[in-house]
């Protein structure tokens, strides 16, 4: 067997469930209203609301968005320190990894892969690292300007497997229902999905590597 010298810079796993209560798998969509809503003040994009008034005095209102939220700001600000002054500041990462973090305890909770209702802080059954770049060795100064493009393809192939994705939670709710376990097969390819997900996202918005990312739920 083959052992990567250098695993990639962005990692996930979960840990296998033994067994799932089935009545908070059967009540999850209601269970997770509270916690998704701090995530999505966490991330989502400021708006507000114009009114106007046309010439035949009509009153038209309009939400207009005036920002890209914090994961869009942290993005551009950190592309701009990295072309500009080939820097990566500590604390912009610190924070990423543990929105990231949060982020993919609310995810794993959504998608049945663990009963324990996501923490802001603990680790709980979800693991996940980032690698602090040392920009001037690991990062090219003018990549961030193009990671996007580079990533079109990984966007297409998780655009499909997020479907399937979504086809195994709904087929594992069944199943938890039913036996109290979460198909191990199901498992596999749901944590794949978001381990592949997070590197891709790694490398085109987090920006903390310059290695494309595999093609590989593992």
């Amino acid at each position: 067997m083959t052992v990567q010298a250098h695993p990639y810079p962005a990692r996930l796993s979960v840990d296998y469930p033994e067994s799932l209560n089935r009545v908070s798998t059967l009540f999850r969509l209601i269970w997770a209203i509270p916690i998704f809503v701090i995530l999505a003040l966490l991330t989502a994009t400021a708006s507000d609301t114009v009114t106007v008034i046309t010439d035949s005095g009509a009153v038209v209102s309009r939400i207009t968005t005036t920002g890209l939220g914090i994961a869009g700001g942290l993005f551009m600000a950190t592309m701009l320190m990295i072309v500009f002054r080939q820097r990566y500041p500590r604390w912009w990462f610190d924070f990423s990894l543990a929105l990231n973090r949060f982020s993919n305890r609310v995810g794993a909770y959504m998608g049945l892969l663990t009963d324990r209702y996501p923490s802001t802080e603990s680790e709980q059954s979800v693991h996940l690292d980032l690698d602090y770049p040392n920009v001037a060795q690991d990062l090219s100064r003018w990549m961030p300007l193009v990671k996007w493009l580079l990533a079109i393809p990984h966007y297409i192939v998780l655009a499909v497997l997020g479907v399937g994705a979504v086809f195994a939670i709904f087929i594992a709710w069944f199943a938890i229902l039913i036996t109290g376990r979460y198909p191990r097969a199901l498992f596999d390819y749901v944590v794949g999905v978001g381990r592949w997900a997070l590197r891709v996202q790694a490398y085109s918005t987090l920006l903390i590597t310059d290695r494309y990312p595999p093609f590989s739920l593992r």
